[in-house]
């Protein structure tokens, strides 16, 4: 990975592809305690800092209104006190004079306040006088400024002072805030003037907003202090969590030493003594076990083995007996008959043993060679044809495909393709078996079908188990030693495949072989369906024209199958 790739990977994430952010942050959020927790923490925390800050800012900006409201008030009070005296000191009488002492008032509220920003007006409703001045108004507090609501105050109660809040422009033209405080004045010769003395609060703005700004970065100080301690303390405690669940997987994986360090007297030292201690009895029960199943597949190996001699004793005294049955009373013919019969199964059953224990052992070798399924499936056919006849079943293939040569063991695919056939022939009520062959680019499948009793699924999942009947009571009619399907699901494992069945009551069974077509590639998908089309069919649908020819053709080992004609393969 170059190095700005990996500047960009932060906590396993490409965080450069930002459109895909929401999905991988979701991900994160749902694989990530430690994430999970922090963001929760953050979010909390942050919602906690907003609320206290709104209640700060709040709190400030009312103190430190209330505070200048109270020093404008009084400011403003002593303005016009000040101007006031002026006016009641003079005796002027015509307009000249009494502008002047107007103007002189004027002076003692710019002088007495700390603002200049004035307005002065003759209050209406009284009778018009040649004496009054002029109005007059400084430039900040022209318009609507003054509104008429606190024009209406100050006009009802001439002794009053009146304020309030207004928006002031200054002289580059921007916008503060501000307060214009009213009240009324008495000139000699003219009457009652309203006088509105406005005060900015620039600088009170100024103050709050750098308290604000103040906050706002404080805060975001504590928030990156919450997340980094709550990363760190939350991390403390995922660690030892993380590793416990990675020793539990390779405990599950058969690593049966792994153990959890074990540091401390807190709760997560205890976890990894329990673990621990855990571990150990799983250990110790699973060397048992172990021990126990190597001691009972020697012992089944050594007693195969052992039998083999006398059975080998017991055959050939047999075969005579059998060859020489038609000399015998009709009792003892059929008695030469049923021991040559259980003899055989008995070796069969022997010979089973011996391939489960090899299995069991890890022992077994693939001779593996290229070899045709479809036509190692017409030969398995054609050497399960007598006993299909005796039964009554028709064998029928149909192999579009499957015509290339596949390295498997054709003595265990060959094992495989038999028994599945007597189990179909066994549980088939005479019915025809459709046999399959078929392949794609990454697999080989091979299904038969019948369309007998058919089972349960609860029996369908222990088809495969080790001398499982369906129906205890139904009797064997074609023998069998009760391991065949579990030899048989071994040998497709042990090839890097399975065996899959489905099956329905009354309407039959469909076991599935696929197998990988190259050694080195995993199994595909398989090219033949599981359920199968007719699925629910007490009969298979009319044979249409062959799919395939027999014709006779050598096989290698002395013996002949029907070699196909016609078929495609992916």
């Amino acid at each position: 990975m170059t190095a700005p790739a990996a500047e960009s990977r932060v906590l396993g994430i490409d965080w450069a592809s930002w459109r895909t952010w929401p999905a991988r942050t979701a991900g994160l959020w749902r694989g990530s305690l430690q994430f999970r927790t922090t963001l929760i923490a953050l979010g909390l925390s942050s919602l906690a800092i907003l609320l206290a800050g709104i209640y700060l800012s709040v709190s400030v900006s009312n103190n430190l209104f209330q505070s200048r409201l109270e020093l404008v008030l009084s400011d403003s009070s002593r303005a016009t006190q000040s101007a006031q005296r002026i006016l009641d000191a003079s005796d002027a009488s015509d307009r000249v004079a009494v502008q002047a002492v107007l103007s002189q008032a004027q002076a003692s509220i710019s002088s007495a306040s700390s603002s200049r920003l004035i307005a002065m007006s003759r209050a209406p409703g009284q009778p018009p006088s040649l004496a009054a001045p002029l109005d007059f108004t400084t430039q900040e507090l022209r318009g609507d400024v003054i509104s008429t609501e606190l024009r209406r105050q100050v006009q009802g109660d001439r002794t009053g002072q009146f304020w309030q809040s207004v928006t002031l422009t200054d002289v580059d033209g921007q916008a503060q805030p501000g307060i214009v405080v009213g009240s009324q004045l008495l000139l000699p010769a003219a009457g009652w003037y309203e006088v509105y003395i406005g005060y900015s609060l620039a600088d009170v703005q100024q103050t709050l907003s750098s308290v604000q700004q103040t906050a706002a970065i404080a805060a975001i100080a504590l928030l990156l202090l919450i997340a980094g301690v709550t990363w760190v303390v939350v991390r403390l405690v995922v660690t030892p969590i993380r590793v416990a669940a990675e020793t539990s997987e390779k405990l599950a994986a058969g690593d049966l030493e792994v153990r959890i360090p074990e540091k401390g007297e807190d709760v997560i030292a205890t976890l990894a003594r329990s673990f621990n201690g855990m571990a150990d009895g799983l250990q110790s029960q699973i060397r048992e076990l172990a021990d126990l199943s190597e001691v009972q597949q020697r012992f089944v190996s050594d007693v195969s083995h052992e039998l083999r001699t006398p059975l080998t004793t017991i055959r050939l005294a047999g075969d005579v007996l059998y060859d020489q049955r038609d000399t015998f009373t009709p009792v003892a013919e059929r008695t030469a008959e049923l021991l040559h019969t259980q003899v055989e199964r008995f070796e069969v059953l022997l010979a089973d043993l011996l391939e489960i224990s090899r299995y069991d052992a890890g022992s077994v070798d693939l001779s593996r060679e290229p070899t045709n399924l479809a036509h190692l499936t017409a030969d398995a056919v054609a050497s399960m044809q007598s006993l299909a006849d005796r039964n009554g079943c028709e064998l029928r293939l149909v192999a579009p495909g499957g015509h290339v040569d596949v390295l498997v063991d054709p003595r265990r695919i060959r094992r495989i393709l038999r028994n599945l056939l007597g189990n179909a022939i066994e549980h088939g009520e005479h019915r025809p078996i459709i046999v399959s062959v078929d392949s794609n680019a990454t697999a080989v499948a091979i299904g038969v079908r019948d369309y007998g009793i058919g089972m349960t699924a609860e029996a369908a999942a222990h088809v495969f188990d080790r001398f499982w009947r369906a129906d205890p009571s139904r009797q064997r009619t074609i023998g069998g030693t009760g391991l065949g399907l579990a030899i048989a699901l071994e040998d497709a494992v042990v090839h890097g495949g399975a065996i899959e069945v489905w099956s329905q009551p009354g309407a039959g069974s469909n076991f599935l072989i696929v197998l990988p077509r190259t050694i080195d590639s995993p199994r595909g998908e398989s090219p033949l369906a599981l359920v199968p089309d007719d699925a629910g069919d007490t009969e298979p649908a009319p044979a249409g024209p062959a799919v395939t020819e027999a014709t006779a053709d050598s096989t290698g080992d002395g013996s002949t199958s029907p070699q196909l004609i016609g078929g495609n393969d992916a």
